[in-house]
C-alpha cells in the first residue's frame, strides 16, 4: 500500500486521482482481520563514510533517506544522478550527498572504535555499545554471533502516536494512518535477524510493550516465533497511572518472555519472590494407594525389601513377583525379614517406585525408613518426591547431614512462592528508579521514559539467573538500562555475564529542527554529539561503571536491595564503537585489515582489551590474552603455526588467504575449535544474508 500511495501522487489528473483512492480504499476495507499488514520494504540506511561513486545509490542529506538516486557519473565535486522514483537527473554537489543502503542490499560493516570505560583492568569481561541502525546492526552481530546468544532483551519503540520514533528516517506520528503497519513491519525485520541469533536449545526473548501494540505484537510473536513457549507478564510501572481521557488510568506494561528449548523461569535467589513458604519437609509413604495402586495393575511394582533380623537396617531389594507366585513363595536372605506394599486394610498394594530406582534414591539419601522394633516384621517405608528433591538440590530445604543409615536429616523447606504473572514492585517505578536514577547522573536529562533498573534487573534475573556467563543483548538500548541492569546482577552473584547494546543515535524531533535551522545535517559532529547514544547511553555507561555524575562528582545514595553505594561503581569493560561500512572492492583485496580487526576481537568473544595495530599491516597476529590468532601472509604459516601451539588459550584462528584449499588444509594441520578464511568468510555472510533477507 505504501507503494501505491507514492505511485497515486504522480497521478496530474485530480479526478481520475480521486476514483482510484476510492476504489483502493474499498479494496482494502475489504480485507479479512488477521495479522495483515503491508511489508514496506523501502527501508535505507545512511552510509557516511562510504564515497558517492557511480553505480551508488546515494540520497540527499538535508532530503528523505527513502528518496533515492542513482549515481550516473561523478565530475569534480558534482554528481549526476537519477531520481529512482519520478526517473528525472540532475546535478548534486557531492557534498550534499550520502551514500544509501537499501533493505536487502549487502552491506559491508565494521566497529569503529569511539571511546571505551575500563573499570576492571584485571577482568578479561567486556561489555560492548554499538551505535547504530539497529538492523544493520543485527546483521553484523549475525555473523559474529549465530546461534550464540542466550538472552535477548528489548524495549521497542511503543508507537504511542507521539514523535518518539522514526521510520525511513522519518517520524512516525498518530496522524500516520499506516502506523501500526510500518511498526509491524520495522518489528518483523528485526525479529527475523534475533531469531538467528539466539541458541535454538536455551534461550530467551523478552519484548516490553504498552496497550497500543501488545494484541498485534502478540500475534507477530506467535507466527515468527511457533516453536517458543510464550508467556505474557503485567508489571505495574506506574503506581500512580498516566491518564487516558475518558478511559482508566494506565499503570502498568506487558513483557513478553518467550522460552527455547530448555529454557525456564530461574528462580533462586530472587526479591520478588520473597516471602517464602516455610513448611516442614514432607517425606511420602513409599506405598501407592487407589485403584492404581493395586498389585494387579502394575506387578512389576510388587517386590519384597529385605532388613536385618537382629538391627532393622536395610539389606537388598528382591524381584518383581509375578501375579501367580505367592509371598511366602520367594527366598528371604538368611538373617532378613521381608517388607511388601500391604495397604492398612490388608491388600496387597504396590511400592511407588521400581526396584532400580529404589536403590538409586536409596543411594543418594531419599529413602526413609520408620522406627523398628527388634522381632517385628513390618517396617515403613517413605521417600523424597521429585519436588522435594529438585528444592532440596536447589538449597532450599535446611539440612543436618545424613542419619547413620544414610539417608538426609531434613528440616524446614524454605520453598520461594512461584513468581506470578502480575508484579507490582515498588522498586519497578519508572519515575523513583528510571527518570530520577538518570537525574542523578545527568542532572538535566531529557530521556522520556527510561525503565527503572531494578525492574530491568528482575526481568533478566528469571532468564539468567543460573547462566552467570550468558550473553545478553539488547538492540533498542535507549538510555543504557539493560548493561546497567547486567552490572547489577553481575555485583550481585559474581556472574560474568556479558552485554552487547545497540543504539541509533537519533536527535529529538525539536532538536532536529532547531539544528537543521541553523544548518547542521546528519553526520555533522554539532548534530552527532547531541544523538541519544552519544548524550545519553554512553555517558552513563560511563558513569554507572565508574561511579560518578557527568560533572565526575561521585553518585548519591545506594542501590535498593543490596545497600551497594553507587559511588562504588563497578568491576567492568566497556567498548563503544560506532557501525561504518567499507567497500567490497576494499576488503576483496585484503587492504581493509585494521578495519575489520574489531570484528575479530568481536567474533572470538570479546575477551580481553581490544588488540590494535598501527597502519602497517602485521604478516601475523597471535594474542593469546584474547584468545585468538590471525594468519595475515599465508607464506609465514609455519612460523605462525609454532606460535599458536605454545598458547592453549587460543581457540579462534582466522586465516588470510583466497584458497579454499589452503585454507582447510591449514586449519586440519592447526586443529583450533573454531577457525575462519578471510575474507571470504566475511564477504559472504553479507552477500548471502542480504539475497536471504530480500526473500
Amino acid at each position: 500500500m505504501a507503494a501505491i500511495q507514492e505511485l497515486l501522487k504522480q497521478v496530474s489528473d485530480p479526478a481520475l486521482r480521486a476514483r482510484l483512492t476510492e476504489e483502493i480504499g474499498r479494496l482494502t476495507q475489504n480485507k479479512k482481520f488477521g495479522l495483515v499488514f503491508e511489508e514496506h520494504m523501502p527501508e535505507c540506511t545512511p552510509l557516511y563514510g562510504i564515497g558517492i561513486k557511480r553505480g551508488g545509490t546515494v540520497a540527499r542529506k538535508t532530503g528523505k533517506i527513502n528518496d533515492t538516486y542513482t549515481v550516473i557519473r561523478v565530475s569534480g565535486d558534482t554528481a549526476l544522478c537519477r531520481n529512482k522514483q519520478s526517473g528525472e537527473a540532475e546535478e548534486i554537489a557531492v557534498s550534499e550527498l550520502v551514500a544509501v543502503a537499501e533493505f536487502g542490499d549487502p552491506i559491508f560493516p565494521c566497529l569503529q572504535p569511539i571511546d571505551r570505560v575500563e573499570n576492571a583492568p584485571d577482568s578479561d569481561l567486556w561489555h560492548t555499545l554499538i551505535e547504530a541502525d539497529n538492523y544493520h546492526a543485527l546483521q553484523l552481530l549475525e555473523y559474529l554471533y549465530a546461534g550464540k546468544v542466550d538472552c535477548i532483551y528489548i524495549d521497542p519503540p511503543y508507537n504511542t502516536g507521539a514523535k518518539d520514533w522514526k521510520y525511513n528516517n522519518d517520524y512516525v506520528d498518530g496522524s500516520d494512518s499506516y502506523r501500526h503497519s510500518k511498526w509491524l513491519s520495522m518489528m518483523k525485520k528485526r525479529l527475523a535477524l534475533a531469531k538467528r541469533l539466539l541458541n535454538p536449545a536455551d534461550s530467551v526473548l523478552i519484548v516490553t510493550i504498552d496497550e497500543k501494540e501488545y494484541l498485534h505484537l502478540g500475534c507477530l510473536l506467535e507466527e515468527m516465533f511457533p516453536e517458543a513457549r510464550m508467556q505474557m507478564v503485567s508489571s505495574v510501572i506506574n503506581p500512580n497511572g498516566s491518564s487516558r481521557k475518558d478511559m482508566f488510568s494506565r499503570s502498568d506494561e506487558y513483557i513478553y518472555y518467550l522460552f527455547f528449548g530448555k529454557a525456564y523461569v530461574c528462580y533462586g535467589n530472587n526479591d520478588m519472590l520473597h516471602p517464602v513458604e516455610e513448611k516442614q519437609t514432607r517425606w511420602t509413604g513409599l506405598i501407592r494407594t487407589g485403584a492404581n495402586g493395586k498389585r494387579i495393575a502394575r506387578p512389576n511394582l510388587f517386590y519384597p525389601i529385605f532388613f536385618s533380623e537382629e538391627t532393622g537396617k536395610f539389606v537388598s531389594v528382591g524381584e518383581s513377583l509375578p501375579l501367580e507366585k505367592l509371598r511366602n513363595e520367594i527366598v528371604i536372605p538368611d538373617g532378613c525379614f521381608a517388607v511388601f506394599p500391604i495397604s492398612r486394610e490388608g491388600g496387597e498394594s504396590t511400592w511407588g517406585v521400581q526396584p532400580s530406582t529404589f536403590l538409586d534414591k536409596y543411594e543418594k539419601g531419599y529413602i526413609k525408613f520408620g522406627p523398628w522394633k527388634k522381632g517385628s516384621c513390618y517396617r515403613s517405608v517413605s521417600n523424597l518426591q521429585e519436588g522435594m528433591i529438585k528444592s532440596f538440590e536447589r538449597g532450599e530445604i535446611e539440612t543436618n547431614g545424613k542419619n547413620e543409615d544414610g539417608t538426609w536429616n531434613l528440616g524446614i523447606t524454605n520453598k520461594p512462592i512461584t513468581a506470578m504473572t502480575t508484579w507490582v514492585q515498588d522498586s519497578h517505578n519508572a519515575g523513583v528508579y528510571g527518570s530520577s536514577l538518570l537525574k542523578t547522573i545527568f542532572h538535566d536529562i531529557r530521556f522520556s521514559f527510561p525503565k527503572s533498573v531494578y525492574a530491568e534487573v528482575d526481568t533478566l534475573r528469571f532468564s539468567v539467573k543460573d547462566k552467570p556467563n550468558a550473553l545478553i543483548l539488547d538492540f533498542f538500548a535507549g538510555s543504557g538500562t539493560t548493561l546497567h541492569a547486567v552490572n547489577l546482577l553481575n555485583a550481585e552473584d559474581g556472574g560474568h555475564r556479558r552485554c552487547i547494546m545497540v543504539t541509533n543515535n537519533e536527535v529529538s524531533a525539536e532538536e532536529a529542527k532547531a539544528l537543521s535551522a541553523k544548518g547542521y545535517h546528519p553526520g555533522d559532529e554539532e548534530w552527532e554529539k547531541l544523538g541519544i547514544a552519544r548524550y545519553v547511553t554512553w555517558p552513563r555507561t560511563v558513569c554507572s561503571i565508574e561511579g560518578h555524575d557527568v560533572n565526575g562528582n561521585p553518585l548519591k545514595g545506594n542501590y535498593i536491595g543490596s545497600d551497594r553505594p553507587m559511588a562504588d561503581g563497578f568491576a567492568a569493560n566497556c567498548e563503544y564503537f560506532k557501525l561504518g561500512f567499507l567497500d567490497r572492492d576494499m576488503v576483496s583485496l585484503g587492504r581493509q585489515f585494521q578495519e575489520i580487526l574489531p570484528l575479530l576481537w568481536m567474533k572470538s568473544g570479546a575477551v580481553g582489551r581490544r588488540p590494535e595495530i598501527d597502519d602497517e599491516e602485521p604478516v601475523m597476529l597471535v594474542l593469546p590474552e584474547n584468545r585468538f590468532a590471525v594468519l595475515v601472509e599465508e607464506a609465514a604459516y609455519a612460523a605462525f603455526a609454532r606460535e599458536v601451539r605454545q598458547y592453549d588459550s587460543i581457540d579462534t584462528v582466522y586465516f588470510v588467504t583466497n584458497s579454499e584449499s589452503a585454507y582447510h588444509e591449514m586449519a586440519a594441520d592447526l586443529g583450533i575449535q573454531s577457525s575462519y578464511q578471510l575474507y571470504r568468510d566475511y564477504i559472504d555472510n553479507f552477500v548471502i544474508g542480504a539475497r536471504r533477507d530480500r526473500t
